[in-house]
């Protein structure tokens, strides 16, 4: 029978790191120690829950997102294990719009690295409290000071540290808990609590005034206590690191190696105590719609699977009771949907739910034309939600089906595909009749590739992968004049407009301003303007890619009395801004990507000159524990087939990884 807890015992939470982190790991030992599985898995093994994708198990790595359920301490714990790799990045922004908070792990000995920094920055927008752990303590080189340190400079974050570890290196056995005092030591009988060890004694005791410090620096109530007895009581300690970690104010930091079965259950223990539960978070539909399963149900989906066997669409329930065979409103399509099965989502295995309560992450079953991003509720009771940000593809490939019989399975397979992973895109160019499907990366192209082979059983031949070019303005022109004039019987039109067009400042990708007065150009046919501008960015003169950069300012016009209206001044819009570009000196921009390079100290020259020649930029190089760590911006389009390059020049001990760094002017 299912066990109902209380909404403020519930836990939505997200493990979040750099490729290799050892999120995964983390997750199969949370797993275990809560008995909802009875068998470690290993990512080496191909064994674990949460990568059960036969590719995330050949490749090692997290493709997609997987959710699992446990308990612990009388709490209800539902985890998304996130990918590591900036390619499958929009399914870390999809699993973060529907949690409540975030465990980020770090590497023991490589600290905060480029994946961290991007998953930590997209928690900040989603305004998503985290905790922090260190993994791989066992690791020769591990330092949790120096890991601490990267998280402070790095990603600018109040680093609070509550465990001082017991062991170095592969000595590392435990940790001290610095506010209950408290020692935990892991060996072959599993877990014993005790004193503080005499010898750790005086560092802890340390390291426990510099955390009551930090706190009251952060906390007001901490600080007056602090101030009155000059120490804080354990309560007060926990307390406050709980407040500042829902606040946003602070990250707590724990350690542990959860390949080695040690530091987990304080780190389940760290979720319960300072995470927040859905009653944490503020209220959505306009601050209306509590996590109440009483009120009118508000739900985002936020995952599908259009798997042949039938269709799952995964939703985050906010506010009211999801209950089988309820008929709910689409937001986005403004149809209605009958659920017909709720479901709780182990990985790949599904348990049947009599229905969800605010608060709980589920499956639904029935919805035929949900897209993730869409509100579901009660067609009498409307609300929309903001969906999750689908992030632009930087990367295209043609497909096309070897055996023109599969040509129809093929178009169908390409639109199931886009609609799990709406950040994939397809399309068919106007020019070569080809079908073009464009991602976030080389590898996240491999893969949907590889599942239209595997999945769906078709041959498919694929084309050079080719870079998503933007276009910009280098110097812009002043007093373009454009009049729109039509008469072809009955109402005609007319837009009288004059442009000044300039590259925009700090980065904005399209300003519009009116400098009208006078009334010459109404208010409602300056918004029409603006619309045509935009319409005009969608090719630009260079070679008919998106244009960014601009900064467009209407500054006289003209209209009709009878003849002028809205759509005729979009249309002066549209057809005056690319003339406008057109006469502008314009440039074009290539994606790049920050690189970051792990090899030997010996191929160091071999692997700077390989990138020079791929019009890398270095910009850093360090030297950490006996191997070079280089980091450069270097075009996407460079990057194609580079992991085998890099593999040939180091033997097969260099690695790397990237993530998009913008756009930037072409060159060479």
């Amino acid at each position: 029978m299912r066990t109902v807890r209380p909404t403020d015992r519930v836990r939505n939470l997200g493990i979040l790191a750099h490729v290799d982190a050892g999120k995964t790991t983390v997750t199969e030992r949370i797993l275990f120690l809560t008995g909802a599985v009875h068998k470690r898995g290993e990512v080496h093994d191909g064994t674990t829950v949460t990568d059960f994708d036969p590719q995330e198990r050949e490749r090692g790595i997290t493709i997609s997102s997987a959710a699992v359920t446990c308990a612990w301490a009388d709490h209800r714990l539902t985890l998304i294990d996130t990918p590591g790799h900036v390619d499958f990045s929009d399914e870390v922004e999809r699993a973060l719009r529907v949690l409540d908070g975030a465990v980020a792990v770090f590497d023991a000995v490589a600290g905060v690295e480029p994946q961290s920094e991007t998953v930590w920055r997209q928690a900040d927008r989603h305004g998503v409290p985290r905790i922090a752990f260190v993994n791989k303590m066992d690791r020769p080189g591990a330092d949790l000071d120096a890991a601490v340190a990267s998280i402070r400079s790095r990603l600018g974050a109040a680093a609070l540290p509550v465990q001082l570890p017991v062991g170095r290196e592969d000595g590392f056995r435990g940790v001290v808990d610095l506010v209950r005092m408290r020692a935990y030591v892991w060996d072959d009988g599993g877990l014993a609590e005790t004193g503080v060890p005499p010898g750790l004694r005086d560092e802890a005791v340390r390291r426990r005034r510099a955390l009551e410090e930090a706190v009251a620096e952060l906390h007001p109530g901490a600080l007056e206590e602090f101030c009155a007895t000059d120490a804080l009581a354990d309560g007060t300690l926990a307390g406050a690191l709980r407040a500042l970690t829902l606040a946003g104010s602070a990250v707590v930091v724990l350690c542990g190696s959860a390949y080695r079965d040690r530091g987990v259950e304080p780190l389940l223990d760290a979720v319960v105590a300072y995470l927040p539960s859905p009653l944490d978070r503020p209220p959505v539909g306009g601050g209306e719609r509590p996590a109440d399963p009483h009120a009118p149900l508000v739900a985002l989906a936020f995952k599908v699977n259009a798997a042949p066997t039938g269709r799952m669409t995964h939703v985050r329930v906010y506010a009211g009771t999801l209950r089988k065979g309820d008929t709910v409103l689409d937001t986005a399509t403004g149809r209605t949907e009958r659920i017909s099965r709720v479901l709780r989502v182990q990985a790949d295995r599904t348990d049947e739910l009599p229905g969800a309560l605010a608060g709980e992450i589920v499956a639904v079953v029935g919805p035929k034309a949900v897209r993730a991003g869409a509100t579901l509720c009660p067609p009498d009771a409307q609300v929309v939600l903001e969906p999750p940000v689908t992030a632009d593809p930087v990367v295209s490939v043609a497909v096309e089906a070897r055996l023109g019989t599969d040509t129809g399975r093929l178009a169908a397979a390409l639109a199931r595909l886009a609609e799990e992973d709406p950040s994939l895109v397809v399309r068919t160019d106007p020019e070569t009749g080809q079908t073009v499907l464009s991602g976030l990366g080389e590898l996240h192209l491999e893969v949907a590739v590889e599942r239209l082979r595997r999945d769906r059983g078709l041959e498919v031949a694929v084309g050079r992968p080719q870079v998503a070019y933007r276009e910009t303005v280098l110097k812009g022109v002043t007093g373009l004049v454009h009049r729109h004039a039509k008469q072809d019987g009955g109402a005609g039109q007319f837009a009288h407009v004059v442009l000044d067009v300039e590259p925009s400042q700090d980065g904005e990708e399209f300003v519009f301003s009116s400098t009208v007065t006078g009334g010459r150009v109404p208010q409602e046919y300056v918004r029409a303007v603006e619309a045509g501008c935009r319409d005009a960015l969608g090719d630009g003169p260079l070679g008919g890619h998106p244009v960014t950069g601009v900064h467009v300012t209407l500054t006289d016009g003209a209209t009709h009395p009878k003849d002028s209206s809205e759509l005729a001044f979009r249309t002066a819009g549209r057809f005056a801004l690319r003339e406008a570009l057109r006469a502008s000196a314009m440039a074009l921009l290539e994606p790049v990507a920050e690189v970051t390079v792990t090899v030997p100290a010996e191929s160091v020259g071999a692997v700077l000159g390989d990138l020079a020649a791929r019009r890398g930029r270095v910009t850093d190089s360090q030297v950490r524990g006996g191997t070079s760590v280089v980091t450069a911006t270097v075009p996407l389009a460079e990057l194609f087939g580079y992991a085998t390059r890099l593999r040939g020049r180091t033997q097969g001990r260099g690695t790397f990884t990237t993530r998009p760094a913008g756009h930037e002017p072409l060159t060479g």
